[in-house]
C-alpha cells in the first residue's frame, strides 16, 4: 500500500509522512534504508558533541532518538495490525534521550543498531496483509494505522537529517 492510501492523514504525524514520496511502504523501506538516509558520516563524526543551541541534542543523541522512535512506532504498528484496540500512550522523547548511553557510543555502533532495528521493522511489515496494515488504533490520542506508522518510521529520520543539514552542518 502507498502513502496516498493513508486516509485520513493523522495530525502531527503528517509532518513526517509527507516527507516520503508516494510509493509502496515496502519499496519505501528499501529506498529510505538507514545508510541511504543517514549520510555524510564524516561530517556527522566531525560534529562530535557540538549542538547548535544550548539544550539541543548531539548527533549521537539524535541518532539514538531515531532508533528509539522507530522501535516505538513499530510496536504500535504491531499492536494495531493484530487488532489490539487498547489505547497506547505517547512517550517523552526528552526523558528517553536523557537516559541513554548515546554519548558513549560511536556513530558506527549506532548505525549498526539502526540497521538491525530497521531489518526487524521491515520483517514486521512484510508479514502484514492489506487488512492488517489498514486497521486503526489509538496512539497518543490520535487514530492511526500501521500504514501511517510505517511512513512515520520512514519520514522521521528524513526530518532529522533536514535539521542536521540546516542547523548543524553550517557549524563545521
Amino acid at each position: 500500500m502507498n502513502r496516498s492510501d493513508i486516509n485520513p492523514m493523522p495530525p502531527f504525524f503528517d509532518r513526517y509522512i509527507n516527507l516520503v514520496e508516494d510509493i509502496d511502504i515496502l519499496e519505501g523501506f528499501a529506498k529510505y534504508a538507514p545508510e541511504k538516509v543517514i549520510t555524510d558520516i564524516d561530517k556527522l563524526s566531525a560534529l562530535g558533541d557540538t549542538v547548535y543551541s544550548p539544550g539541543k541534542w548531539t548527533i549521537r543523541d539524535i541518532l539514538q532518538h531515531i532508533i528509539d522512535n522507530e522501535r516505538i512506532m513499530a510496536y504500535r504498528a504491531l499492536r494495531f495490525s493484530r487488532n489490539d484496540q487498547t489505547p497506547l500512550p505517547g512517550y517523552q522523547e526528552d526523558i528517553l534521550a536523557a537516559n541513554t548511553m548515546a554519548s558513549q557510543r560511536s556513530l558506527d555502533d549506532l548505525m549498526e543498531e539502526f540497521d538491525l532495528v530497521r531489518r526487524s521493522t521491515v520483517r514486521l511489515f512484510q508479514n502484514m496483509d492489506d487488512a492488517m496494515i489498514s486497521r486503526y488504533g489509538n496512539a497518543n490520542q490520535t487514530q492511526i494505522s500501521p500504514l501511517a506508522l510505517g511512513f512515520v518510521i520512514l519520514g522521521h529520520p528524513l526530518h532529522h537529517m533536514n535539521v542536521i543539514r540546516e542547523r548543524y552542518f553550517p557549524l563545521l
